[in-house]
């Protein structure tokens, strides 16, 4: 009799018990699960070379060499896959019917405070109760909103995709792990007829205690938990493809009826500090953290809103995201790209942030590297998420027009002319200065620009030079 799967997959999320799932599917001798094979910062494990004989090297060329990899292993391969795995693999995947869906899930605040804690243990793992560290979390509404919604989504997705091809899955709930029959049928589904009389114990739970005592403000966690529509309650039926509008990146102003819609790495903070000034308020009094659900309200409040974003020349624009979210280490550096892109990529920039020997000459060609990287990752051709900071200006635009188009698309050097008339459509008649931009550092464009560097940026963005009829810089 034929066999009814080639490989499978286990469909689940950090911090979700999916390592002590894995151990114990390679329990069973014919079954290997072999790790998060398409994390874009690794391959299976850390500090591997290789899966299956696949180095990281050719899986990012072409991911789904691995995948053909997988199927031709012996017995019934599999991996674990997240929702930031890689993307472009995605897709196959859940149409493949010859690919068992495993789908593992965990109470979303469980699995969130647990993340907190080994963040700040450093211990993502368990095998001797000895060696425990001690820790609590604290609890962040915005993070956990995030969390939340990047969770909900992919498995919305999931759903989908088994829905219009017809597949089923197993699910397997975090509580389930404990339960060898639960994990016996798990092998009756994989077709395989050997059974576990007993669980892998090497894994250890790490953090048993209850909730309230592993988070340190849990009062305010539960009064933010009280306050979410778990039920989806305010949403609007929508059965157009699900695409993200960004709608918490939204900002209102304090009292006028004015909304900005940023696009990142474009002018942000200028903008802000502006439209508190409209108000004689600080930036803390602008409105944000918008739901689909409360920007609707808002707009039904105040009649005769406008609301715009603004848009930066390319060049600007993918210079400031090399320098805020890659070159310097801060709060706002995507740190694991950051490696990944040094390691994979061979993005030539210093291990720490670049100090006083960094030149204009390494600052030049470690930016000609990040743009070689953008052009590659916003078309999809990279293992690395294609983040807004660096995504094409109209995509990101697209994208808002699923929720709402803004009134007004403005060009950061135009600014200072259409501002005022933007304030005064709502009402607003005094002049309020716009607040000049902090310039990129260690080195600004200015600094490093040459008919080099356009051609490159005008090659990786070729969508908003068409698009916004953009220039040369200079």
């Amino acid at each position: 009799m034929s066999k009814r799967f080639d490989y499978f997959v286990v469909f689940a999320e950090m911090r979700t018990g999916s390592n002590f799932l894995e151990a114990n599917i390679n329990a069973f001798p014919a079954l290997s699960c072999l790790g998060e094979a398409f994390n874009p910062h690794f391959i299976g494990y850390p500090n591997r070379e290789d899966c299956l004989g696949v180095s990281e090297e050719a899986r990012n060329r072409d991911p789904h060499v691995l995948i053909d990899a997988v199927k031709h292993a012996q017995g019934l391969a599999g991996f674990r896959f997240f929702h930031d795995h890689e993307p472009r693999v995605l897709e196959s995947i859940l149409n493949d019917e010859r690919c068992a869906k495993i789908i593992l899930t965990r109470n979303p605040v469980e699995s969130y405070v647990s993340w907190k804690i080994a963040q700040e243990t450093g211990q993502w793992k368990l095998t001797n109760v000895a060696k425990r560290k001690d820790a609590k979390a604290t609890f962040d509404a915005k993070e956990f909103g995030a969390h939340l919604k990047a969770l909900q989504a992919f498995q919305l997705r999931l759903l989908k995709a088994l829905q219009i091809t017809g597949q089923t899955a197993f699910y397997v709930a975090y509580e389930d792990l404990q339960d060898v029959d639960v994990m016996n049928g798990l092998a009756a589904f994989l077709e395989q007829p050997d059974k576990l009389e007993r669980l892998d114990r090497n894994l250890k739970r790490q953090n048993p205690e209850p909730l309230s005592e592993k988070v340190a403000n849990f009062d305010e966690m539960e009064t933010a938990l009280a306050t979410t529509d778990h039920f989806g309650l305010g949403r609007t039926p929508n059965f157009e493809a699900r695409r993200g509008a960004a709608v918490p990146s939204y900002v209102a102003c304090a009292k006028t009826p004015l909304l900005f819609l940023p696009v990142r790495s474009a002018p942000e903070d200028e903008i802000l500090t502006w439209m508190a000034a409209l108000d004689g308020v600080t930036t803390d009094a602008l409105q944000t953290d918008f739901k689909q659900k409360t920007l609707r309200q808002w707009m039904r409040t105040n009649t005769g809103h406008r609301s715009f974003s603004v848009v930066r020349h390319p060049a600007l624009r993918a210079h400031h995201a090399f320098c805020e979210r890659i070159l310097n280490k801060g709060p706002k550096c995507f740190t694991e790209i950051r490696r990944t892109l040094r390691r994979v990529h061979k993005l030539p920039i210093p291990q720490d942030a670049p100090d006083g020997s960094w030149t204009r000459d390494e600052h030049r060609a470690a930016f000609l590297a990040f743009l070689d990287f953008v052009k590659a990752n916003v078309s999809d051709q990279t293992a690395v998420r294609a983040d807004a900071s660096w995504g094409t200006q109209a995509g990101i635009l697209q994208g808002m027009g699923n929720f709402a188009l803004p009134d007004f698309v403005l060009r950061e050097d135009e600014l200072e002319a259409y501002l005022p008339a933007l304030a005064m459509q709502v009402g607003v008649s005094q002049d309020v200065a716009l607040p000049t931009a902090a310039a990129d550092t260690p080195f600004a464009l200015d600094d490093i620009y040459d008919a080099e560097v356009e051609a490159r940026v005008a090659d990786a963005y070729q969508r908003d030079y068409l698009v916004f009829g953009f220039s040369s810089w200079k």
